[in-house]
């Protein structure tokens, strides 16, 4: 048998459920997997809650992961028994301490980093890759700005900005979340969402940024759009304060042609061949020591609801992981 957190319903943390389930065999393509690390994110928190939609109840919640191959089914190439592991993909399923997950979704990860590291940088930091190359290539010399700045993906993203040359300006919700970002690559850090734009435009002298990467959503959206330039983009690429509620595109036009996205890691990551560039460019920069990964906080597995509520409240910096 396999341990799992699962859930039978939506609704808060206190729907997790900490359950027996029969260990899976790996069909053609899949392979089996004994958890080491589970990486910890708010887009888990949504499928709980039912903002986004699961195949079916029960499920067992999670995206990323990584561990040692225990089984390899019909078809596999490229992987065996005993190798060393991540992956951040749906569908869902993370949160057990053993998995079959389909076989071209998981990456080898390098001696050099360990299974910890690798479950609390997967899905964050394939997302920054996609963000700072693909969505907006950043340039040397762009300033930017980033909201949540000293969460997971924040900090990640003002490490690998800066690396690329460009100013950050990172919005957080505290001082010591402001020292957090600043120690890990933002230039400059505002507090709360007060006078944003008034603030951007006197930190650019009137220019504003080219690109605003906004996880928040709806108490950030409208003062991200007015913080960008003319011809700028706005990515809205979470909804940790809710969904961003309808808009009238015209609003755009308004507000000087602008750009609206909302992308997805699964969408970036869909052909195999961009699942392993993405990893390959987030494993060079770690292991470059020009991005460093802050795990600052760790569960078991079992206590997941507990994990999940200091992120819901907004207690936590960094990645979390969960033990099995």
């Amino acid at each position: 048998m396999t341990k799992a957190i699962r859930i039978h319903a939506h609704g808060g943390p206190e729907v997790l459920q900490w359950e027996d389930v029969p260990t899976p065999e790996p069909g053609p393509g899949e392979a089996l997997l004994r958890h080491a690390a589970i990486g910890l994110n708010y887009i888990d928190i949504y499928f709980r809650a039912g903002l986004y939609k699961l195949p079916s109840l029960p499920a067992t919640l999670g995206m990323e992961a990584a561990g040692t191959v225990l089984a390899i089914g019909p078809g596999v190439t490229g992987l065996a028994p005993g190798d060393r592991v991540a992956y951040a993909t749906g569908p869902v399923g993370a949160y057990a301490t053993e998995r079959v997950i389909a076989a071209d979704r998981l990456v080898k990860l390098p001696d050099a980093i360990d299974f910890t590291t690798a479950a609390a940088m997967m899905l964050q930091g394939m997302t920054v890759q996609y963000l700072l190359r693909r969505t907006h290539r950043v340039q040397p010399g762009e300033t930017i700005l980033v909201h949540a700045a000293a969460g997971g993906i924040g900090l990640i993203l003002c490490q690998w900005a800066k690396h690329l040359g460009a100013t950050v300006i990172g919005v957080v919700s505290t001082e010591a979340k402001a020292e957090l970002a600043r120690a890990h690559g933002a230039t400059h850090t505002l507090i709360g969402l007060a006078n944003l734009p008034a603030e951007v435009k006197r930190l650019t002298g009137g220019a504003m940024v080219p690109v605003v990467y906004d996880s928040v959503g709806k108490d950030s959206f409208t003062a991200s759009l007015d913080c960008l330039a003319p011809l700028g983009l706005m990515v809205s690429y979470g909804n940790a304060s809710g969904p961003v509620p309808p808009i009238d595109i015209s609003l755009l036009a308004a507000k000087g042609s602008l750009f609206l996205t909302r992308p997805s890691l699964a969408t970036y990551t869909a052909k195999r061949t961009d699942l392993l560039q993405t990893a390959e460019e987030l494993f060079a920069v770690v292991q470059s020591g020009a991005v460093s990964i802050r795990v600052n906080q760790s569960y078991p597995l079992a206590e997941t609801a507990a994990a999940q509520r200091a992120m819901e409240a907004r207690q936590t910096t960094g990645s979390t992981v969960l033990l099995p």
